[in-house]
């Protein structure tokens, strides 16, 4: 055994094993930043008041579109088609969500990590 080696030790061990984590660690990033853009292109649509109202929103939790037919329009219940409005908008939200979590847990194997971490 030469000088300053310890039996059973690799020469630069600690240093191998953390530069292969950080490798490891990179691929990662760079497979949740490639998932990340197909979630920004995925799109969830939901409805509300039996599909009198129907919105649908993007992976960046943007609003694309919304739909409301006329026959809801009634100018003396205004309220109740904003509440519909705010229905609608909030599951599509959710359903975006958890479409992210699940394509995000694919690449991250389920460690769960928090939201927007990259």
């Amino acid at each position: 055994m030469g000088k300053g080696m310890k039996a059973g030790k690799k020469p630069g061990g600690k240093k191998d094993n953390m530069q292969a984590q950080m490798a490891q660690l990179q691929m990662m990033q760079q497979k949740m930043e490639a998932v990340q853009s197909e979630i920004d292109e995925k799109q969830a649509e939901a409805t509300a008041g039996g599909g009198a109202v129907s919105v649908t929103v993007n992976g960046k939790h943007q609003l694309v579109s919304v739909s409301i037919r006329p026959d809801v329009c009634d100018p003396e219940d205004v309220e109740m088609l904003q509440d519909m409005i705010l229905v609608a908008t909030n599951e599509a939200l959710r359903q975006i969500d958890e479409i992210s979590q699940s394509e995000m847990s694919k690449v991250t194997g389920g460690m769960g990590m928090p939201p927007g971490v990259m």
